[in-house]
């Protein structure tokens, strides 16, 4: 009753590589990898917009 171990994995990469492909997987792969980096992009965009109207605001308010 213990934990995953590696050759658990492996098994499981195998069996999973076999049912979609290599071909499919690197490209779920690369689907996944854009998908983060947008959400990440979208985060920081945020933030940035949330800081500048801050300091609009800021500056509005001292005026």
């Amino acid at each position: 009753m213990g934990g995953i171990s590696l050759g658990k994995l492996l098994v499981v990469a195998v069996v999973i590589a076999l049912l979609f492909g290599t071909k499919r997987l690197r490209s779920l792969g690369d689907d996944l990898g854009h998908a983060i980096k947008g959400f990440k992009n979208s985060l920081n965009s945020e933030d940035k917009d949330n800081t500048t109207a801050l300091t609009h605001e800021d500056h509005s308010q001292k005026s």
